[in-house]
């Protein structure tokens, strides 16, 4: 099963098919045109964004860090980045998205 963060950040175009791209995404079935954004699987970067279809490999499935963001189109991820990266500097004064995410899952979590 893969990690969804509850406050999942969503584009304006997939959040009328939210449930339905995260039903399919979890099952395994192909999605067209669908990104998500994840913490970075690296130390060096921050996020990542790639195409839901590469989690039907089984190893990118299986290693697939926390989703924080679901958009349809792959400008509305950037945007969608673009609005986290807004909305950490807003409330930490620094572009640490990839900290402030952190401190908000583990925040949810308890």
């Amino acid at each position: 099963m893969l990690n969804w963060y509850k406050g999942l950040y969503i584009g304006n175009n997939a959040k009328k098919k939210k449930k339905k791209l995260i039903r399919r995404i979890n099952q395994g079935a192909g999605v067209i045109d669908v990104y998500l954004i994840t913490l970075a699987a690296n130390g060096r970067d921050q996020l990542d964004i790639f195409s839901a279809n590469e989690l039907l490999q089984k190893a990118r499935r299986k290693n697939c860090p926390v989703i924080v963001g679901l958009a349809c189109g792959y400008w509305e991820a950037l945007e969608l980045a673009e609005t986290m990266v807004q909305r950490t500097y807003r409330e930490t004064g620094t572009g640490n998205v990839r900290k402030w995410l952190e401190k908000q899952i583990g925040e949810d979590s308890r």
